[in-house]
């Protein structure tokens, strides 16, 4: 029996991740830098990608930034970081501009951008492309100057296992591609730029690919991760047995789209004065409450008062849901609550150093303190080209030398790879996260699952890792304990996470993040 190919190589920066946050940080490093970047899958596939609505800016005459800021910290419910809000607001239509400059193709209404509205902003200020194409269009254009720029090395189909160390600081990464050749990467500096935890849950609108990676190798090597009982369910996702839960823009609605029960009755504005345009903790719990009043399977979202324009305002919807025979200038769209963002994550600051010395995160995958206890729509795609650019052009001022290898942050495997059934533990995982941490939570089925997932984690610690799905699987059940760790420590509600046992929000006790780090209690850190 051979063993594995390994391979060593080096760089400056190394950026894991190549969404929005990922690129914009590998351009940035790459003005005094060597950088790589590597991705899990082709470097097309990311959640930004999918990305349907826009990206909030600060660009209408009738607009102005403390507007902005203003939505962001009413929606965050007092745990965003000021500071934090303030820099991505005020950073955001420079980065806006710097796309248009690089061929970025944003709808205009004659001379004008076109904004739209989404739920919780105040104002139109929602940029977007070819309608609801919004980050195919960011992709595509942070990747065109990727490709063309000589200091970037794009490494696809590798799958990061985890972070290296060398005297307390992360010196890069180790990988392992699709055809098993084990590499190793000594970098001075190191970005997380991996994206989300959908996958933890039965229901989502996230690609296969976002199993939490970043998160669970951060956590090994010792970061510190905050605030990550808050996951944020996007309210309409395409609803029919056996499709992807497709998300259907927030846009739609503030298009004037409206939700209703199976009898057309609409319902929101029992739940919040916005009704449909209410942030998106309200709609989804104000779904699922109706669901189970009325038995009914999934909720519908109406556009046809837009006629033959819904076609061309939303042609990704059209397309996507004429697949399955649903003509949406006529007919209601099926639609049901599915996990879509990650609010908490590696604690970093303002320009996206985590604890770990030489360990940068931006993204999804990072806890800025823009987001609070709820993302703000369209928040996402601003906050990873403001935040990728600073982490960015940090990591290159503050490399280091690559040193020649680094130990990774992993432990010791006792039982053979066959031990472990990673499709029936994933989608055990998946199953048990959607039941009990999902958008209602109480904190017996918490303790319940908490003692599970403990278990499995366990477990894991003591299985050979044969491949990346066995690896995706070890990080899911890693993520999911520390979501649900903190998810029982906030007994209250707030944002995106709502406990039927604490109701209301306490700020005498949780105007507080929770932090996490391996070998430490939970603690409790001030804003």
């Amino acid at each position: 029996m051979s063993l594995p190919q390994q391979e060593i190589r080096s760089c400056d920066v190394l950026v894991l991740g190549g969404g929005v946050a990922g690129l914009r940080a590998a351009l940035a490093a790459a003005e005094s830098a060597r950088v790589t970047i590597l991705t899990k899958d082709a470097i097309s596939e990311s959640s930004t990608a999918y990305a349907q609505g826009g990206v909030a800016a600060v660009l209408g005459a009738d607009d102005s930034f403390e507007s902005h800021e203003a939505d962001t910290l009413r929606v965050g419910q007092g745990l965003c970081s000021p500071k934090a809000v303030e820099a991505v607001v005020r950073e955001g239509p420079e980065r806006i501009h710097e796309l248009m400059d690089w061929g970025g193709a944003f709808d205009h209404e004659g001379a004008d951008l076109s904004l739209a509205r989404e739920g919780g902003h105040s104002r139109r200020r929602v940029v977007h492309a070819h309608g609801d194409a919004t980050g195919f269009e960011v992709m595509s254009t942070l990747l065109a100057r990727v490709r063309a720029h000589p200091s970037i090395t794009v490494i696809e189909h590798a799958f990061a296992t985890d972070l290296a160390l060398s005297a307390g600081r992360c010196s890069g990464a180790c990988a392992i591609t699709a055809t098993g050749t084990q590499l190793e990467f000594a970098a001075g500096s190191t970005i997380l730029c991996t994206g989300g935890l959908g996958q933890l849950y039965r229901e989502t609108t996230n690609p296969a690919l976002a199993t939490g990676d970043g998160i669970a190798m951060a956590w090994r090597a010792g970061a510190e991760l905050a605030d990550l009982e808050f996951v944020q369910f996007h309210p309409t996702s395409l609803y029919i047995a056996g499709a992807a839960r497709h998300l259907i823009t927030e846009a739609v609605r503030g298009e004037g789209a409206r939700l209703m029960d199976g009898a057309g009755e609409r319902f929101v504005q029992r739940f919040h004065p916005d009704g449909d345009l209410a942030p998106r903790d309200i709609v989804s719990r104000a779904i699922v409450e109706h669901l189970a009043e009325t038995g009914e399977s999934c909720v519908w979202l109406d556009l046809t008062h837009l006629g033959a324009r819904a076609h061309e305002r939303f042609p990704g919807i059209s397309r996507i849901t004429g697949m399955y025979g649903i003509d949406i200038a006529k007919d209601r769209i099926p639609v049901h609550p599915a996990a879509h963002y990650g609010v908490g994550g590696v604690v970093v600051d303002l320009d996206g150093r985590s604890s770990v010395p030489g360990l940068f995160a931006a993204g999804e995958v990072a806890m800025s303190g823009l987001h609070g206890a709820n993302r703000l729509a369209s928040n996402s795609l601003l906050e990873g080209l403001v935040f990728g650019r600073r982490a960015g052009l940090c990591a290159a001022a503050e490399r280091e030398a690559a040193p020649h290898h680094g130990e990774a942050a992993t432990e010791g495997r006792l039982l053979p790879a066959a031990s472990l059934h990673v499709a029936d533990l994933r989608n055990s995982v998946q199953a048990l996260m959607w039941r009990a941490a999902g958008i209602l939570r109480s904190g017996d089925r918490l303790r319940a699952t908490l003692r599970t997932l403990e278990r499995w984690y366990e477990f894991m610690q003591r299985v050979e890792l044969a491949g990346t799905p066995a690896r995706e699987a070890r990080n899911l059940v890693t993520v999911a304990t520390l979501v649900v760790r903190g998810a029982l420590w906030r007994a209250e509600s707030r944002g995106t996470h709502f406990r039927t046992d604490h109701p209301e929000r306490d700020d005498l006790h949780f105007l507080v993040h929770g932090v996490q780090r391996a070998g430490s209690e939970l603690d409790a850190r001030p804003i």
